[in-house]
């Protein structure tokens, strides 16, 4: 029997933290170890790295997602390690795995086999604590909308358009539309709420495109809580809530190293849904990681019409970065899935819908090719 995910993991060979920093020539006294595996890198020390030149930027995505699943996580932290064995300085950069899709369907996000980043266990449970504080910032900003509300209602925000809700890092169907404030008047004015998932916050979408802690309060400070009777927009700022929100994510900001199992570096930090938001690690982990290595391997979300469009339309375009190169992952499954096989019969040879299925994998080269303009290859991941 081969070994599972999770048994290649606990019999990984994991180095300290230290040296693993060390290979980027990051200083000891620039670590905030959490534990002996994991560290926080501190804002100061890259900030020091700003005149060095940037290595080159490798964008890994793949075709339209299918229940089958094709593997950019795995193809991130595998190329990343194929470049360390030919001799390259290289690091890997993705997001933090969320509780909702952990506990879900569709389980954690580090990796397969033998590309996976460690300790796994940790990175896919809470790791050092940055979705915590990013759901106590989005709290304090609902708790602080309805106190105001409560105390007199200064700003004249109309309860009927609050544009706020609350999260948490679960699925908790029963919590996605809620009635809040019951119980009284010690309670507040009772209206409708709801909860959405922490990696759904604005404050996840912005703490993932800050570049400084001076940036993110800037940031947080503009977002729309709510509006008036006459609909002008109530601010985050209007509320004087944005500094305690900033103050709650100061070491939060500050990205995480681990390591893959052939005991190379990789950042995880942030982790913003694609979906709904951009859907990839922070900037300040990618423009880290570019000052320390020749190359920098990251991926986006769903497929190249979706992750690869907003990391380029949105992480691009607000931060400056530019991919060099463009990985797009295929799995001969999935293609056969898109030619209008069953999910159930896709282990099954059928050269007629992988012909078919192809045409996918056709038109999101051609999207990165010809609209991001772009070079790109495939990868077919053959597990």
């Amino acid at each position: 029997m081969p070994l599972s995910d999770i048994e290649i993991a606990q019999k990984a060979k994991m180095q300290r933290i230290t040296p693993i920093a060390q290979k980027l020539g990051i200083p000891e006294d620039a670590l905030e170890p959490y534990g002996h595996y994991k560290a926080k890198v501190s804002l100061e020390y890259m900030d020091s790295l700003a005149g060095r030149k940037d290595g080159k930027l490798i964008l890994v995505t793949a075709i339209s997602p299918t229940p089958a699943g094709e593997g950019k996580t795995t193809t991130t932290v595998g190329l990343g390690d194929a470049l360390n064995k030919i001799g390259k300085k290289a690091v890997i950069c993705l997001r933090e795995p969320s509780l909702g899709p952990v506990f879900g369907m569709k389980g954690g996000a580090a990796g397969g086999g033998y590309a996976q980043v460690v300790p796994m266990e940790d990175i896919n449970l809470h790791f050092t604590g940055d979705f915590n504080a990013i759901a106590l910032a989005n709290n304090l900003l609902s708790a602080t909308l309805d106190n105001h509300i409560h105390h007199g209602n200064e700003l004249g925000i109309d309860v009927r358009r609050i544009a706020w809700k609350r999260v948490i890092d679960m699925n908790d169907r029963a919590l996605r539309q809620i009635v809040a404030s019951l119980g009284g008047p010690g309670n507040g004015y009772p209206r409708e709420d709801g909860f959405d998932i922490v990696v759904a916050s604005e404050v996840m979408a912005i703490f993932c495109l800050a570049t400084s802690i001076k940036d993110l309060k800037n940031r947080l400070g503009n977002i729309v809580v709510a509006y008036t009777r006459d609909q002008k927009p109530v601010l985050a700022k209007d509320l004087k809530v944005h500094g305690a929100m900033t103050v709650l994510l100061k070491d939060a900001l500050k990205p995480n190293l681990v390591q893959t199992l052939e005991n190379n570096p990789a950042f995880i930090h942030g982790g913003p849904f694609a979906n709904i938001a951009h859907g990839c690690n922070s900037v300040i982990a990618t423009k880290t990681a570019l000052k320390l290595a020749d190359y920098v391997v990251t991926e986006a979300g769903f497929g190249a019409d979706l992750g690869a469009e907003k990391f380029v339309d949105i992480k691009c375009r607000k931060s400056g970065l530019r991919p060099d190169a463009v990985v797009i992952v295929a799995t001969i499954r999935a293609l056969k899935y898109h030619g209008g096989v069953d999910v159930k019969e896709v282990n099954k040879e059928n050269l007629a819908a992988l012909e078919k299925g192809v045409t996918n994998l056709e038109r999101h080269v051609n999207n990165v090719r010809n609209h991001y303009g772009l070079p790109c290859v495939v990868s077919i991941n053959h597990f």
